[in-house]
């Protein structure tokens, strides 16, 4: 009985001891606009309408709103990513979105996941939350200097930015915060 007590506890703990590679980034960024939450949803709030955005020159797909329609943007690299739309619910103003494949050397990140939400601040205005998430560009041990977890993040930070300061040259902030 106590072997087989031994041999389960091995086989529990096999899968933790083997597991490698680098665990979820995450990132978080947030803008303040001067202007009505509606407002800002009617600019953002169209999973194929990415013009607000600088960081993207074309935007393609079908199936608008509609969870499961993807969208390939092309970005100001000349890269193209495929995008999923994942969650989209115009009532609370938020969607989200999953890159099932994407090559690294466009963005360094796989399994990229991003959640958008408008809201009203609570200073007045509204306020912009865009997370994203994923793993860096290698997914196994000791990646390349380019496709590292500090690469990833900062990308993902950039990414997110780009967009959000599009919108506040566009919204402007609550008293010039």
């Amino acid at each position: 009985m106590r072997i087989l007590l031994v041999l389960l506890a091995y086989l529990l703990a096999t899968p933790q001891a083997l597991a490698h590679g680098s665990d979820r980034l995450k990132v978080t960024e947030t803008i303040l606009l001067d202007a009505t939450p509606e407002t800002v949803w009617a600019a953002v709030g169209n999973f194929h309408d990415l013009a607000w955005d600088p960081a993207i020159v074309k935007t393609e797909g079908d199936g608008g709103n509609t969870v499961d329609s993807f969208r390939t943007t092309t970005l100001g690299n000349n890269g193209t990513i495929a995008e999923q739309l994942v969650i989209y619910d115009a009532t609370k103003m938020t969607y989200s979105t999953f890159l099932p494949h994407n090559d690294p050397a466009v963005l360094p990140i796989t399994n990229f996941s991003t959640i958008l939400t408008v809201k009203p601040a609570s200073s007045g205005g509204t306020e912009v939350v865009w997370r994203a998430a994923g793993f860096r560009g290698y997914p196994n041990d000791n990646p390349p200097p380019a496709l590292n977890d500090e690469v990833a993040v900062k990308a993902m930070h950039d990414y997110l930015r780009a967009g959000l300061d599009a919108l506040r040259r566009r919204f402007g902030r609550p008293n010039g915060s």
